[in-house]
């Protein structure tokens, strides 16, 4: 307990430190500082670590808010990038970031908040908050829950981490071996209800939104998405209009700053290159009649500098490059396979279940190197059939993984 204690006052020295220099660091620090919690009675609370998270608790959200409209609700983020895009979400009545964990901080945004249930996503087990709801007897509940043997909680040095995972009141887990891994240290209470992502994505393929001057980019051609992507990404991903003339592609990086968007500009085609903001506001592509002019049959590459579209962007999409594998992981994969997509994304996915599925099925593709990315988009380009039967099979494994949503709801009730 002290060394957790004594690591989170060390974790919140370093990103205060970075907040001087790290905008990111800054907006966790004054978002904190800056926040007053009001107080409310029996609410029930959500938390997510960060927007992905937002979007895979989503549907038990949005079957909560159904459920119970005269219940107040509150949702907490960890991160900057959840709370700054969700921040005035019309699904919650109050949205906050979560205060540092610590005993005093836990009991005095309980106290606030009086929460009837608690809902947590996937991950995120913070210690003094857990002790705090358990103490009231509030339900905690983990939905999309999963687990590998290489977490702590599955150490001999994990016993607090343990304790933390006795005060939920039940799990709602991915798969099997997440349940076969906590039975494994004496906690039985969870139920394998599935992802509910695949929900999520297949619901927002089933109803995309319209985004304006896409479709006239795309100009009825083959178009190729490269999503949430990383630097690394991109070096490898640049090199690909020069050998697809005929094809468009549209990059939309996971961060958006303005030296970023200009390292991306630089890798690419300046006379073939625009971003989506002066797609839609530059007088020589200007919107008329619901279409652009003629002029963008010159574009051929489309840098996305606005956080919130790629979801639906997917829609328009012939093929899907998923960032973040050659980092800490790739991003969400679902998304573009709902809408058949196949999907290729870098080395680091082992930690994603539907990532491994997806190239069980021979559906999803990692790459390694340049050579690797050429190799897999050439026969996704020129050999139809192939292209057919993945997408095909990539739609289907979506769809036969929806329902987890009903699960959980079904015993929330």
């Amino acid at each position: 307990m002290l060394l957790y204690n004594i690591g989170l006052r060390f974790y919140y020295i370093i990103i205060y430190i970075a907040s001087f220099f790290n905008q990111k660091a800054s907006l966790w620090i004054t978002g904190r500082n800056n926040q007053t919690v009001a107080c409310l009675n029996n609410s029930i609370w959500f938390h997510f670590a960060s927007l992905g998270e937002f979007e895979q608790g989503r549907p038990i959200l949005e079957a909560m808010r159904a459920l119970h409209p005269g219940k107040k609700i509150v949702i907490t983020f960890f991160s900057p990038s959840g709370y700054e895009i969700r921040k005035n979400t019309p699904l919650a009545d109050a949205v906050y970031y979560l205060p540092l964990d610590t005993a005093k901080n836990a009991h005095k945004f309980i106290e606030a908040i009086q929460p009837q249930m608690a809902i947590f996503t996937k991950y995120e087990y913070w210690y003094h908050y857990f002790t705090e709801a358990h103490k009231r007897q509030i339900p905690l509940y983990i939905i999309s829950g999963v687990f590998r043997p290489k977490q702590v909680f599955f150490k001999w040095y994990g016993c607090l981490n343990r304790k933390i995972l006795s005060f939920v009141t039940h799990f709602f887990l991915q798969d099997e071996q997440s349940k076969q891994l906590l039975q494994n240290i004496g906690i039985t209470n969870a139920t394998v209800s599935g992802d509910t992502r695949f929900d999520r994505v297949w619901a927002n393929a089933q109803q995309p939104k319209e985004i304006p001057g896409i479709a006239a980019f795309k100009n009825g051609q083959k178009l190729f998405i490269a999503g949430s992507t990383w630097p690394q990404d991109e070096t490898l991903l640049t090199t690909l209009p020069a050998l697809y003339p005929d094809w468009k592609f549209i990059f939309a990086p996971h961060e958006i700053g303005e030296e970023k968007i200009n390292n991306l500009l630089n890798l690419l085609p300046k006379d073939s290159t625009l971003r989506y903001s002066e797609l839609i506001q530059n007088s020589k592509f200007k919107i008329q009649n619901g279409d652009l002019r003629p002029h963008t049959s010159e574009l051929r590459t489309l840098i996305i500098d606005n956080i919130g579209m790629l979801s639906s962007l997917y829609a328009y999409g012939d093929i899907a490059y998923i960032g973040g594998g050659f980092g800490v992981g790739i991003h969400n994969t679902l998304e573009a396979a709902a809408f058949g997509l196949p999907v290729i994304f870098g080395p680091n996915y082992q930690k994603f279940n539907e990532a491994r599925e997806l190239i069980s099925i021979k559906a999803g593709f990692s790459i390694t190197n340049e050579a690797q990315l050429k190799g897999i988009v050439d026969i996704l380009v020129t050999d139809e059939a192939f292209y057919n039967i993945t997408s095909k099979k990539v739609r289907e494994y979506v769809e036969e993984n929806i329902g987890a949503t009903e699960i959980i709801m079904r015993m929330l009730r």
